[in-house]
């Protein structure tokens, strides 16, 4: 009996099968691992790309494509507007838990968010509680350019307006489009994470995300995926071959 023969025979057929599922799912695996390398590639030449180009001033001018600007340093001058600002929750300062307060900033080219930094979850977390954080008249914010971000796919809480009509003060994520929906006035599509003052202790405290400019071991994993898949595609006739021979 021939190898491919007996590969579908009725005593081998869902061995077969099983083999030949496994194969498909390393292979799928290993084309993950790459999609995954080829996203952090692209994310570190972002990073890197927006860290070379000088300093970005709003108030000489909000280019139309600064939504492909992440990462990029900013400045801008403006007055912050308290009555209109919300919270992120779930958000941790040492280990101490709290939120970020993010607040809108207007200046002369229009009105861009800011995560001005944690707060400590003293209270109930109600709008009339963050105003002892406000900071009065003209401030200029230097930091970085960030995009929003929605409910993860992978984890995460969704946020949903109430069906009352009235303000969500307090969200589970920065989503900048979700948000627009209920301010005033237009917001810019991308808002200002400013930069850490060194040993700065008191609230609002403002923060940078730390970023490791690797490829990671993402080329690594898929070698392995692919390495099982041709284990399992090419040994398993080799087994057969050698039930064959030794029965």
């Amino acid at each position: 009996m021939t190898i491919l023969r007996k590969m579908f025979s009725l005593k081998w057929a869902l061995t077969t099968l099983l083999v030949f599922a496994g194969t498909a799912v390393c292979v799928r695996l290993g084309i993950w691992q790459f999609d995954r390398l080829d996203q952090r590639r692209t994310f570190n030449t972002q990073v890197e790309t927006m860290r070379a180009r000088e300093p970005l001033n709003l108030n000489a001018g909000v280019p139309a494509d600064i939504a492909s600007m992440e990462w990029r340093a900013v400045t801008v001058t403006g007055e912050y507007d308290f009555e209109n600002q919300v919270a992120m929750r779930n958000q941790y300062n040492d280990g101490i838990y709290g939120f970020h307060l993010i607040t809108p900033l207007r200046f002369d080219g229009g009105v861009v968010l800011v995560n001005r930094g944690w707060i400590p979850a003293e209270s109930d977390s109600l709008p009339d509680d963050w105003r002892v954080y406000d900071e009065e008249g003209t401030v200029t914010v230097t930091g970085q350019i960030r995009l929003g971000q929605g409910k993860p796919a992978f984890g995460g809480v969704a946020d949903a307006l109430p069906m009352d009509g009235s303000r969500l003060n307090v969200w589970n994520n920065l989503d900048l489009e979700m948000m627009s929906t209920q301010f005033p006035y237009p917001i810019l599509d991308v808002f200002v994470q400013p930069n850490r003052e060194e040993g700065n202790v008191t609230p609002p405290i403002a923060y940078q995300p730390e970023i490791e400019l690797t490829e990671g071991s993402h080329f690594g994993y898929a070698l392995q995926w692919f390495t099982f898949a041709t284990i399992l595609f090419v040994g398993y006739p080799f087994y057969l071959r050698r039930q064959e021979i030794n029965r």
